[in-house]
């Protein structure tokens, strides 16, 4: 029997970091806030889940998947 892990779920800060935080939260993706919110309309980013009426978070599994892109767009 397999067993597969639920994805963990990140919020906006863990992706592209604050730095206000303490210990400050270093960037998965350094992008600005304002750009990434247009990425996501946009379907270049991973849609957001909205967990709560003030908490939206994106599934690890996703952003991995962009990052893996982003970086093989990047040695191309």
């Amino acid at each position: 029997m397999e067993h597969e892990i639920s994805p963990r779920f990140l919020r906006l800060k863990h992706i592209l970091g604050d730095y206000k935080a303490n210990p400050p939260i270093l960037p998965i993706i350094p992008i600005a806030k304002s750009t990434w919110w247009d990425g996501v309309k946009k379907g270049k980013y991973p849609k957001p889940y909205k967990i709560g009426s003030n908490t939206t978070v994106w599934r690890s599994d996703e952003i991995q998947k962009l990052v893996d892109e982003l970086c093989r767009k990047d040695r191309n």
